[in-house]
């Protein structure tokens, strides 16, 4: 609307009233006095009727005395010297038409004309006046409006000399105007984004642009052509630094929720294998006390044991103990490449190194903030990490890579392994005073082949779960098959057995599992077990043969415990007893 103001003056609101006008007959020294008294540069000549008929102008009566030779031409009347073909300009004209009509006609000035009566003057001094103070309060309010805008606008010349700078770009660049306007852009910004409009000429959209660290922009620039000419460029720039910020902090949430999600799909799983049955023998029994005693508390916990022994699983059952709000974070030190080690625990900046995602990632320790970081194989993790690790436990501080802000975090650590750390670090492979630090409260999971009465429990639970996640019937277990299981040495424990569990489900026949249903390296084997372990080892041998029996009973019996009872030969009370006694949880 400001733009168009202009193009909607009209002659009148422009037009000057205040006109000096004689009559044909006045005295050239008459009309020269009135214009000296009036102040004006021309004067319009009517007839009797006040229709003009001439107009005479400063330069034109000066032009008309080098002619004058006697004082008496003074007295010569004033049409003598008037321009007769007046050109004029109705009042319903637009100044612009005004403008164009003088500069065609090569004239300074134009009567205005209303019902063929003089109304007023238009001069190109009076059009430029107004033009001039237009501009001026067109440019206060373009002034005005550039820096209430959102967006930060430059505009440079087609030198890259910037010759506006508003308000928004001082405040997103930190430039002063005054310091900026009338100097190449260049000099401030050497790789800004107007000068490669320049030089190519062509629009740049939606350009994603960090000016400085912790700052983000969205920059759009174009060329600007009059008449086909480059005559500059201008450049938008909306400041998204709170977007990005809050985009990446949703990321980092999403990541979050991501993982959180495949915990709980873990817990789940964990239901349908040992994560609420970790045993009931009385060594394993042990350990879940000293562990349900450690869980609340914040302290280090140091998981030993073989693979397969349910390492994981101990460590899990003290998160969910502990009551710490946090996730479970489990990572495995052996699985992950030397290289990445430290982004992955500690998370990247956007570009921190070559193939680094843009938005960054966050890192394992970030992840477990207010929850329980699991190192999984502990004694695998490289030497440089364990200096790292040692820090972070003791300033409870990470910065990622890439970045330097500090983020503060609370997780309690609980690690594990298979190897020896002790040795470890007399051989100066495992940090000492990391060792140390890790082992505040020390677990050592027995192997299965230790607690072999829990066999049954997890045989009964690795079925169940297994037949239900495939939709299929349980099957029975020939007695010789649970001897075998019973009698084998179990080299990889609790995973072991899950693995054979879902074999012999698999391969069993006619809803049971025989001898052939075993993978093929049991064969043969429970009896040999069983034959060299008895001769050292009585109280075991009753123990395994007394099971088998009662096995053989029930199955026989199909499950009725006073027919089972008769065929075993034993009050039915001593068959519960023993029935609860070896956990036989499937018989009771």
């Amino acid at each position: 609307m400001f733009l168009n103001k202009l193009d909607d003056y009209k002659v009148t609101d422009i037009m000057v009233k205040d006109l000096i006008t004689v009559h044909g007959d006045t005295t050239l020294r008459e009309t020269i006095m009135r214009m000296i008294n009036g102040n004006t540069e021309e004067v319009l000549v009517l007839d009797e009727k006040e229709n003009i008929i001439g107009m005479a102008c400063t330069t034109d009566i000066i032009r008309a005395m080098k002619d004058i030779s006697f004082k008496d031409s003074f007295e010569d009347k004033i049409i003598k010297y008037a321009v007769k073909n007046v050109v004029c300009i109705d009042s319903r004209a637009k100044a612009l038409e005004a403008r164009n009509r003088m500069k065609q006609k090569g004239i300074g000035r134009l009567p205005v004309i209303e019902n063929n009566k003089l109304i007023g003057m238009i001069r190109v001094k009076d059009i430029l006046d107004k033009v001039y103070l237009k501009v001026d309060e067109m440019r206060q309010t373009f002034r005005y409006i550039l820096d209430n805008l959102h967006e930060a606008v430059c505009v440079v010349d087609k030198n890259g000399v910037v010759i506006l700078w508003g308000d928004r770009s001082e405040k997103l660049y930190g430039v002063k105007a005054e310091d900026i306007v009338g100097r190449k852009l260049e000099e401030f910004f050497p790789n800004g984004l107007l000068l490669k409009v320049l030089q190519e000429k062509k629009p740049i959209e939606n350009v994603i642009h960090s000016p400085r660290k912790g700052s983000y922009v969205n920059i759009s620039a174009m060329p600007l052509f009059i008449n086909g000419e480059l005559e500059g460029a201008v450049s938008t720039d909306r400041d998204i630094t709170e977007v990005r910020n809050l985009s990446l902090e949703l990321e980092v949430a999403k990541e979050k929720l991501d993982y959180l999600q495949m915990e709980v799909i873990k817990a789940n799983e964990d239901k349908y294998s040992f994560g609420k049955t970790l045993g009931k023998s009385e060594v394993i029994r042990d350990k879940i006390n000293r562990a349900m005693q450690v869980a609340a508390t914040n302290s280090s916990v140091l998981i030993l044991g073989e693979s397969g022994t349910g390492k994981e699983v101990f460590a899990r059952t003290i998160h969910q103990a502990s009551g710490r709000k946090g996730p479970f974070v489990a990572i495995n030190c052996s699985a992950i490449p030397e290289n990445l080690f430290e982004s992955e625990m500690f998370g990247y900046e956007g570009g921190a190194f070559t193939g680094a995602l843009n938005k960054g990632k966050i890192g394992k320790i970030e992840l477990a903030n207010k929850g329980t970081l699991f190192l999984d194989e502990i004694g695998d993790m490289p030497l440089y990490m364990q200096a790292k690790l040692l820090r972070v436990l003791q300033e409870r501080q990470i910065v990622r890579v890439g970045g330097d802000k500090v983020i503060d975090i609370d997780v309690r650590i609980i690690s594990a392994t298979h190897r020896d750390l002790k040795t470890m670090v007399k051989e100066d492979c495992f940090r000492e005073d990391l060792f140390y630090r890790l082992n505040v409260v020390n677990l050592e999971i027995p192997s299965l082949r230790d607690r072999k009465e829990d066999i049954p429990m997890f045989v009964k639970h690795f079925m169940d779960a297994f037949c239900k996640e495939n939709n299929i019937f349980v099957p029975r277990i020939a007695p010789e098959v649970f001897q075998i299981l019973m009698s084998y040495d179990w080299p990889g424990n609790i995973r072991e057995l899950k693995n054979t569990i879902e074999h012999l489900v698999i391969f069993s026949k006619d809803g049971e599992v025989k001898v052939e249903s075993l993978p093929e390296h049991f064969w043969g084997k429970g009896e040999q077990h069983q034959e060299s372990e008895a001769v050292y080892d009585l109280q075991e041998n009753i123990k395994r043969t007394e099971i088998s029996t009662i096995i053989k009973a029930m199955e026989t019996a199909k499950g009725n415990k006073a027919q089972a009872a008769k065929l075993l030969n034993i009050p039915r009370s001593t068959l519960y007893y023993k029935i609860k006694f070896y956990d036989l949880i499937e018989y009771l």
